[in-house]
């Protein structure tokens, strides 16, 4: 056997900042029949019987051949030097026409059949998973899946990126801190249908696809709903074949991982990437300079001096579904400069001090959400927003501007900026993107003020997650005219010339525009010090400086958008109108119900005839049809046990709670899983499980036999200084030790808090799920998405009338959804009344509080927890959240969800009428709306290569078994 190496790197100009990876010049490889034995597979990978190898391309202008295996190297590292390359508003020379960097994809893809997947899988076990030779563990099995499996995305990514460069369409640019991605490996094999092939090729190995794909770790990249949202918009974009990216940080230990113990939750590293990310591309010829701190020279307006890091690029393929379009995530990370590294101290046994520069630029990504209770803490997450959002635009401009220079144009027209991009702000954290482009408009590309502010405000947009003040970011002045000084010279300017342009409105005086002024304006200044009162120093308000740059500022719910219009922005909301737009959130129907629940999927597929749901979710609706059917309650009924069982295995791993079979059937499986917070009052619903438990202890044996089994489940991280929050777990747990050790509960109750709610919990929960909590204070939550996840696989809810919980009642209906509490109208009147000692509590309120006061749970009377919720007003009591008031309703809803679920015929109606009317929130209905409504893109699919097929055929039922016409009566 030959194997030839032909290297084009001398011939090849510098290719483009969005290509591909450029990881092999050249690979070949040879592939045989696979065979049982998984050495003389692996073996076999060595035999002169090879198989053709596709993608054999040359360089049309007579340079150097290349020869591609499915990995491209297309356009790699313009971006970085780009600047170099154009001068804005001055002539340039044209690039000419690139030979194939942007024109190397194959018309063929990879064979997708069993026998050349296994001989992959085989060659990868044997030169790529990075273990012990002549083995094939799990984790080598893994790892040879996983190459295997991204070999297929990079095919598909190199095709996208190349046509988008040839194409050149409005691109939407979605910057976000958190994606909370999950497992890569077993939603990209469904999307790209080949799970199938794979289960069928693994098998030859004697290894289950499945337990495989446990081994891979969730990416430690988000917390919660925002990570969440922004992970199900990528996978709809790449869906819709539209023409985005998103863009984050690489976290090197994620938010934390969290332990728990008798004591409570405790905080560990997380450990994602200890082994290294398979599916991720290091692109070490992408980098950005970042820099803090130093000078404006006053005389050329220079900054310079400071501390600078470099920024290297990380890319991550995601493909969509039934489509060969596979977008890009790219996270951003800091490597330390070797010349930071100073060797004279370090060889004279200084050797902290000579790393000092290296540490400071690898902390920047090392923890998601560091603690900011500390100046320190606020300068390092200050850094790592600036850092994200400015090695990303410095990426958008390059991007623009190679694709202006390959058109031939003598000089780059920045009129044409907001036509080819567009930024979306996932929340305040990217909020600097927009100085940072007005700052690169100006210092780097010559234009002038006017000019830039022009082009920044056409193309960026702020999508706003909270109404919760504290999560309105407002950084200190003093840290933000140090660490970006020539940012706060183009904040200042832009405030000052917000505040000039802000006249009395109909009906307004000019003490009313004044006061406006106050509430809108981008900068508190620092007060100083009067009497007794100390000197403050002044803020930077990032939101509002989002609602004044933004072209389009949306909210993520109904009820949310109103409350923003009406009350958060109201000021702004008055003065520009026509800025506000609602995009209600959604999930993906895929992870979130085809492949983590593919038992529920196979009886909507079956029923409905078709599993082209899958990707328009509106077919659901058929569902519909047969909501009285008994034999779709029976096989719903079925599933529903299936995933209640196959939950039990992994509570007992994490938990060490044991749960019979026999309860399993006969519980109803009651989730609530979201981060811990006041106002998502995980503290009413344990709270509510102890009145519970009160009233069954006080029961007779028999009388207890009467009552709805229900196993309580809630999960979700306390942030490592949110005391109460931890005070909130340290209950649950508790409560669970009690409960679950109590005889006298072993066939009626029981609890469990699961630690380290992640993605894969999820995805274990949501379908076992029979109810869901919802629970949070009327008017504070944005919308929610694990809602929509639960309504999806057919729970039912007890929730306010909050967030998408309002837009989800109204589609289930009234009947089919368990309300209770305060509507967000009436929540301001509520505290107001209990501010003046005005409230009077629910005995049952007063009995449960006392209860727990008691030291039943542990010994421990949690005192600082039950004093929140008494006193009437104060930080840290008088029951800011509401509980007091809310929770004889809610203990009220508990009983009707119970009462019903005693009747199984009308449960199951309810939950298939869950499911059936979700359509709505399909995050390829909001991505749609964002693509038609805020970003003005359309699709741009990848043409020339084969269709993926739409749906593994193992586990797509016949439509032949569809329900005749008659069934639904």
């Amino acid at each position: 056997r030959f194997i030839i190496m032909i290297s084009a790197s001398q011939h090849m100009r510098r290719p483009s900042s969005h290509g591909c990876r450029a990881r092999h010049s050249v690979r070949t490889c040879c592939v045989a029949t696979p065979s049982p034995n998984p050495l003389s597979v692996i073996s076999a990978s060595t035999s002169t019987k090879s198989a053709p190898v596709s993608g054999l391309l040359a360089f049309t202008d007579g340079s150097s051949p290349a020869l591609l295996a499915g990995v491209a190297v297309a356009g790699a590292a313009a971006g970085a030097a780009i600047s170099k390359v154009i001068g804005a508003q001055q002539p340039v020379t044209p690039l000419p026409p690139a030979p194939t960097p942007f024109g190397l994809p194959s018309a063929e893809m990879m064979p997708t059949d069993v026998e050349h997947i296994a001989g992959n899988i085989g060659y990868h076990a044997k030169y790529s998973a990075a273990t012990t030779p002549l083995e094939f563990n799990t984790e080598q099995a893994y790892r040879a899946y996983a190459n295997s499996v991204q070999e297929r995305l990079v095919e598909r990514w190199d095709a996208t990126y190349d046509h988008f460069e040839r194409e050149d369409p409005k691109m939407a640019y979605y910057i976000s801190m958190e994606y909370l991605m999950g497992r890569t490996l077993s939603n990209a094999v469904r999307n790209i249908g080949l799970q199938g092939p794979y289960a069928d090729a693994l098998e030859k190995f004697g290894k289950d696809f499945e337990e495989l794909e446990m081994t891979e770790k969730d990416a430690g990249l988000g917390n919660g709903g925002l990570g969440r949202l922004a992970a199900c918009f990528l996978d709809s974009i790449a869906t819709l074949n539209l023409p985005a990216w998103g863009y984050g940080l690489r976290y090197k230990y994620g938010l934390f991982k969290q332990g728990t113990s008798t004591e409570g939750q405790f905080e560990m590293p997380e450990d994602w990437l200890d082994s290294g990310n398979p599916f991720e591309v290091r692109r070490d010829d992408l980098t950005y300079p970042i820099r803090f701190f130093g000078e404006v020279d006053k005389v050329t307006g220079e900054w310079k001096g400071g501390e600078e890091v470099v920024a290297v690029a990380y890319d991550n393929p995601v493909p969509g579904y039934g489509t060969n379009n596979t977008i890009n995530l790219r996270l951003w990370s800091t490597d330390p400069l070797s010349t930071d590294f100073d060797l004279p101290p370090f060889n004279a046994g200084e050797h902290l001090e000579a790393q000092e520069k290296q540490m400071k630029a690898t902390e920047i990504c090392a923890v998601l959400y560091p603690g900011d209770d500390s100046l320190e803490g606020k300068a390092l997450r200050l850094r790592q927003q600036y850092l994200l959002c400015s090695a990303t635009v410095q990426d958008i401009v390059a991007t623009f501007k190679r694709r202006q220079a390959k058109k031939g144009l003598k000089t780059v027209n920045w009129n044409q900026f907001g036509k080819k991009c567009t930024i979306q702000m996932n929340d305040t954290h990217p909020t600097m993107a927009a100085p940072e482009l007005i700052r690169i408009l100006m210092d780097q590309e010559g234009l002038n003020w006017t000019q830039a502010m022009a082009v920044a405000k056409d193309a960026v947009n702020y999508t706003n997650h909270t109404v919760l003040p504290e999560a309105l970011e407002k950084w200190p002045l003093s840290l933000m005219d140090a660490m970006l000084p020539r940012h706060m010279q183009i904040i200042r300017r832009i405030d000052e010339e917000f505040m000039a342009t802000v006249k009395p409105l109909a009906g307004e005086t000019k003490a009313d525009a004044e006061s406006r002024i106050a509430v809108t304006c981008i900068i508190e200044e620092p007060k100083p010090a009067t009497g007794t009162a100390k000197a403050e120093d002044g803020k930077v308000r990032m939101a509002n400086l989002c609602v004044i740059m933004g072209k389009y500022v949306n909210g993520v719910a109904a009820l949310h958008t109103e409350i923003v219009k009406a009350d958060v922005f109201n000021d702004f909301y008055k003065m520009y109108p026509e800025k506000f737009q609602n995009k209600t959130n959604g999930v993906t129907p895929r992870r979130w119900l085809a492949w983590c629940n593919p038992s529920l999927s196979a009886v909507i597929t079956k029923w409905l005839g078709t599993d082209a749901w899958i990707k328009d979710l509106t077919l659901i609706e058929g569902l519909k049809a047969y909501a009285d059917n008994k034999e779709l309650h029976a096989e719903w009924r079925e599933s529903k046990l299936k995933n209640k069982l196959h939950l039990l295995p992994y509570i007992e791993k994490w938990t060490g709670i044991h749960i019979d079979e026999e309860f399993a059937k006969k519980a109803m499986f009651d989730v609530q899983i979201k981060r811990i917070h006041e106002y998502k009052r995980q503290l009413m619903n344990i709270m509510s499980v102890v009145y519970k438990y009160k009233q069954l202890k006080a029961m007779s044996k028999e009388e207890r036999a009467k009552q709805t089994p229900r196993f309580t489940m809630i999960g979700g991280k306390a942030f490592a200084t949110y005391t109460q929050a931890k005070r909130i777990v340290r209950l649950c747990i508790k409560v669970s030790e009690k409960v679950n050790n109590d005889p006298d509960m072993k066939d009626v109750l029981r609890v469990a808090f699961v630690p380290n709610y992640n993605v894969t919990a999820a995805e274990l929960l949501i379908p076992a799920a029979e109810l869901t909590q919802q629970i949070s204070t009327a008017g504070m939550e944005a919308s929610g998405t694990s809602n929509m996840k639960f309504m999806m696989n057919g729970s039912l809810t007890v929730g306010t009338l909050d967030g998408a919980n309002v837009e989800i009642r109204e589609c289930v209906g009234p009947e089919n959804f368990f309300l209770f509490g305060a509507v967000t109208e009436d929540v301001p009147r509520l505290r107001a009344e209990r501010a003046r000692g005005e409230f009077v509590p629910d005995p049952r309120f007063t009995e449960t509080k006392e209860y727990i006061k008691s030291g039943i749970f542990g010994g421990d009377k949690f005192e600082e927890l039950m004093g929140s919720l008494e006193g009437n007003e104060g930080f840290g009591v008088g029951d800011y959240f509401i509980v007091g008031h809310d929770f004889p309703s809610y203990l009220d809803a508990q009983a009707e969800a119970d009462k019903l679920y005693q009747d199984q015929d009308a449960w199951d109606r309810a939950s298939v009428i869950q499911a059936a009317t979700s359509a709505k929130f399909s995050s390829d209905r909001t991505i749609d709306q964002y693509a038609t409504e805020i970003w003005d893109i359309s699709p741009c699919p990848v043409p020339g290569l084969k269709d993926a097929p739409a749906m593994p055929s193992s586990s797509t039922p016949s439509a032949s078994a569809k329900p005749t016409a008659g069934a639904a009566a």
